[in-house]
């Protein structure tokens, strides 16, 4: 059974960083994508990053040039690296997790893709 844990999420202020962590827990991480969206109060959930079983990335407008994803397989752990922070990433993030048994991913910003999600972690960005 997948099950999927966030954590590295707080209070920081605009302009600073945070990084958040998704850890994987059962069998065959090398074989599933992995993406983080984020919900803020009264908006809908909005894709933010994915990463492929390849580790090719992939980032919202919103977030490119500030955010890095990067995965690490031996750990089962997923990194998202958020730098120069804005008030507007304030939300709920969640990771999500889909197996694959192809290289590609068609669509990493479909929350429909994905099959297993995590609870989420709280960021706060502070003026």
């Amino acid at each position: 059974q997948v099950q999927l844990v966030e954590s590295g999420g707080g209070l920081v202020q605009a302009g600073g960083s945070l990084r958040l962590s998704c850890k994987f827990s059962g069998n065959s991480f090398s074989r599933y994508n992995v993406g983080w969206f984020r919900q803020a109060p009264g908006k809908e959930c909005e894709f933010v990053s994915a990463i492929s079983r390849s580790a090719n990335p992939y980032y919202a407008d919103s977030v490119k040039g500030r955010f890095t994803i990067s995965r690490d397989n031996g750990k089962k752990v997923v990194y998202l690296q958020m730098d120069s922070l804005k008030r507007e990433d304030s939300a709920d993030y969640f990771c999500a997790a889909v197996q694959t048994i192809v290289t590609g991913f068609l669509r990493p910003a479909s929350i429909d893709e994905y099959t297993n999600w995590g609870q989420g972690t709280r960021v706060t960005v502070s003026a």
